[in-house]
């Protein structure tokens, strides 16, 4: 039995997982997530990404298996099931004291984690910075060259098993205290401004054009976007309610923070 087949036959039937041969299977998927030869989810060439939810089911799967153990790590202690991530001088990976990352994430080589966190089942390709506080939840896909500023919440998807993942393009720029979550897909080259919030049901506003453009669950490549509200109407009355704005486009001659800055001060938006 292939071990697709085999994970989707224990998710029916959790009795299997006292079979040493289950075990054996979703312990060898956790290792290929680890080892970046599984994903939790693929790109596409047309641009599309494919959901491989037998993974997740196999993560899900691979906790109720694990007994709890005490990891030591110098004069710090640990107490869970999960093993902690190990060899970065080999991986070609930078991790600043005291960033985290659990054996079932990818960390690509050049990836810099300053003091972070990053789940099992997440991607995070080469090049990307994972900086101060910020966390990667699980099965989230960070592409190349990405930097989450500091406090950054990108959130994880085990449950429901059929969700999307979180999925952060190349090149993309999410500014300090943003929170991504739900399967919000971010473009490549993306800018976020500080503060921005996004899950599926947020209203994402292209305010560029004599007419708004609305999007939900996705920013289009290249857009600088910064936090703004909309009025709702309520059975007290009519409030305010979060949505994001899509103010501009990033230009090619500049880097992400100019970009950004420059998007601000063209829209008289402070900065």
């Amino acid at each position: 039995m292939e071990m697709k087949e085999i994970i989707e036959k224990a998710w029916e039937d959790r009795s299997m997982l006292s079979n040493p041969e289950v075990q054996n299977v979703i312990n060898t998927v956790i290792e290929e997530l680890d080892k970046g030869r599984l994903r939790v989810a693929q790109p596409n060439e047309d641009g599309t990404w494919t959901v491989n939810d037998w993974v997740k089911k196999a993560v899900i799967m691979y906790f109720p298996i694990r007994k709890m153990e005490t990891i030591e790590c110098g004069p710090m202690e640990f107490y869970d099931k999960m093993a902690l991530k190990t060899g970065y001088e080999a991986l070609g990976v930078r991790v600043v004291p005291h960033a985290v990352a659990r054996y079932g994430a990818y960390l690509a080589k050049g990836t810099i984690l300053m003091p972070s966190y990053v789940n099992i089942g997440a991607y995070v390709d080469s090049g990307t910075m994972v900086d101060t506080w910020a966390t990667v939840g699980s099965c989230a896909q960070i592409g190349k060259d990405v930097h989450l500023s500091g406090g950054v919440g990108i959130g994880g998807v085990l449950e429901p098993v059929q969700a999307a993942p979180v999925i952060i393009g190349d090149g993309a720029f999410l500014g300090s205290r943003c929170i991504v979550v739900e399967g919000v897909r971010v473009g490549k080259e993306a800018v976020l401004g500080a503060n921005v919030v996004l899950t599926a049901s947020s209203k994402i506003i292209d305010v560029t054009g004599p007419e708004p453009i609305e999007y939900k669950g996705f920013v289009p490549d290249r857009s600088v976007v910064i936090p703004g509200t909309i009025p709702k109407e309520f059975a007290s009355g009519t409030y305010q309610v979060p949505c994001a704005l899509i103010i501009g486009k990033r230009k090619p001659s500049t880097d992400l923070k100019t970009s950004l800055n420059d998007a601000l001060r063209e829209n008289n938006v402070s900065i």
